[in-house]
């Protein structure tokens, strides 16, 4: 088999019959910071359009932009934050997180990601875990009181110094900054920072300060949603983002002539990573619909503001698609884009391209802990690959597919996927012994199940967790997935495993029907049966309106079990 060398070292397709990959090296890494990587951007297209908040109003130069950012730098060195000072951000897309994002990495402070959809005790912990110096808060979000909330847990807002708190349950929380002008006295407005920053601006300080950064500092704690305990503080570097991020847009083909709708949370990677920063390294505008995901309002972007590219997870793509006035927004423009976050349906992604104009749409695979992308397919790549593959390995990273036993499996089989290179966090923030379980001899163990063939391409076949064993028969729902979702009646379906006394497991579907239709679970099993293996047909079908999801997309199969074992009152046997 022949292998496909680009760069030194490379070896876009497996060796020796193994599913063992290692990406090109013809395009150094950079060694630039975040902040280094803005201003290069802001120099060479100072003029072009770099920020859009459709909501809010905003439209930026990239020039007026990263004075913005150092204007907000300057607001927050004046209030004693410092290099290695952890700031939290829990805002939905808004400029001032945008801003807050880049000002941070300019002073070298380490931005700290959280959840929008957080309530009371997940806030405390985050802050508490790693040590917020300040919070940057927007007032409120869908159901969220997130300003009611900080003050429930620092009630001594009311009566201290605003930038000098010294809260019980919040020991290390000394700023906390709102986006809106409504709060306790104790609270500083977003706009008063600017004010402060434009009063004592100076960026010959702000250069000095960079100049003692190093590309290998820690710049960002995203918070990974485990199903089970505490959220990890998975913890990025300079190298991390600014890197990923230029690959990611390389595989997009993506410059300056490009305007992004971003219509993803920037909480997440694939809003603060795969889209900004990607638009960071070539100069292309980021347009953002809204403070959050509204199918409407992100084809209208789309259309008026001419964009080219488009991201999103899966269940963003289906309800723009479904959306009953799509035919009336002009979507010629689009090109390119990711669909990630979530497993992809092959057939929502050939009608993405087929009604949506993004013939050149990439699939982008990675987690948080690896900055996040391992694998995307290219704009180049057969349709076929990029329908039913999440590409190849991108540059300066090795992969491999692994055994229980950490073997490299035969190319084709399954195996848990494990990622090398500079993309691999740091580690959990404050958490050794969870960082020395995840990574080892610097290979990070995804935990997710995958297979590579004999091109390099990779597939995501599901997780380990998810992977269930019926009757000893290994069953990947991704597969059944895949075959229900040809059913016309069928708008997105998620299968796993429900505890069985007699198999071991046995497997159930939820199934959101589309708009007016109905069906049977003897229809869905009549659909199956001859057509795969009788072990896979589900056992238990639930018709549903929604499915439980994170706020990024993603899919909470363990809520659904946890309900299917309680409607079907399953007495669960301890095991070893």
């Amino acid at each position: 088999m022949a292998t496909h060398a680009s760069g030194e070292g490379a070896l876009i397709e497996p060796k020796n019959g193994l599913s063992y990959v290692r990406g090109s090296t013809a395009i150094p890494l950079s060694d630039a910071t975040v902040g280094q990587f803005l201003l290069d951007t802001a120099r060479r297209f100072s003029g072009r359009p770099a920020v859009v908040f459709r909501e809010q109003g905003i439209r930026w130069t990239w020039e007026v932009f990263a004075q913005e950012v150092d204007v907000l730098a300057a607001g927050l060195l004046a209030l004693g934050v410092a290099k290695g000072d952890r700031v939290g951000i829990w805002s939905p897309n808004r400029v001032e997180w945008l801003l807050t994002q880049f000002a941070t990495a300019r002073i070298g402070a380490v931005l700290v990601n959280i959840n929008p959809a957080y309530r009371l005790a997940e806030l405390e912990y985050a802050l508490n875990k790693v040590g917020c110096k300040a919070i940057i808060a927007a007032e409120r979000f869908k159901s969220s009181m997130y300003l009611q909330m900080l003050e429930e847990l620092a009630p001594e807002l009311a009566t201290q110094t605003p930038g000098d708190l010294h809260a019980a349950r919040l020991p290390d929380l000394r700023i906390v900054i709102r986006m809106s002008d409504r709060g306790v006295s104790g609270m500083l407005s977003f706009s008063d920072v600017i004010e402060q920053g434009r009063a004592t601006l100076d960026t010959a300080k702000l250069n000095e300060i960079a100049a003692t950064l190093s590309p290998d500092d820690p710049i960002n704690i995203q918070f990974t949603s485990g199903t089970t305990g505490n959220p990890k503080g998975a913890t990025l570097t300079h190298r991390n983002v600014v890197n990923n991020a230029r690959y990611i847009a390389m595989a997009m083909r993506l410059s300056e002539q490009d305007g992004l709708c971003i219509p993803v949370p920037l909480y997440h990677c694939f809003g603060m990573v795969l889209a900004v920063l990607a638009c960071v390294s070539v100069g292309a505008n980021m347009v953002f619909p809204g403070e959050a995901f509204d199918p409407a309002a992100t084809l209208a972007a789309v259309a008026e503001e001419k964009c080219t590219a488009l991201h999103g997870v899966p269940t963003m793509f289906i309800a723009e698609l479904d959306h009953p006035d799509f035919a009336s927004f002009d979507l010629s423009r689009l090109r390119t884009g990711i669909m990630a976050g979530s497993p992809c349906p092959i057939e929502t992604m050939k009608k993405v391209v087929s009604k949506m104009h993004l013939g050149e749409i990439t699939i982008a695979y990675g987690m948080t802990e690896t900055s996040p992308v391992s694998f995307q397919s290219s704009t180049t790549d057969p349709l076929d690959k990029r329908t039913s593959t999440v590409g190849r390995i991108q540059p300066h990273l090795e992969v491999k597919v692994v055994d229980a036993l950490g073997n490299i499996v035969p190319v084709g089989e399954t195996g848990e996927l494990c990622t090398k290179g500079y993309s691999v966090m740091q580690g959990y923030w404050g958490d050794e012994d969870k960082t020395r379980e995840s990574i080892v001899d610097g290979w990070m163990h995804t935990g997710d199940l995958a297979t590579i063939d004999a091109d390099g391409y990779c597939n995501i076949v599901g997780r380990l967790k998810d992977m269930l064993i019926r009757g000893g028969e290994n069953i990947y729902p991704r597969e059944i997935e895949e075959f229900l979702f040809r059913h016309p009646k069928i708008q997105s379906v998620q299968v796993f495993g429900v505890p069985d006394a007699k198999y071991g497991e046995e497997v159930c579907a939820w199934i959101v029907l589309r708009a007016g239709e109905q069906a049977s679970a003897e229809e869905i099993q009549d659909f199956c049966h001859g057509q795969i293996a009788h072990y896979k047909v589900p056992k238990y079908i639930r018709f549903v309106d929604e499915l439980p999801m994170t706020v990024t997309g993603k899919v909470q199969k363990f809520v659904m079990r946890e309900r299917m074992i309680q409607e079907l009152q399953i007495k669960q046997d301890k095991t070893a």
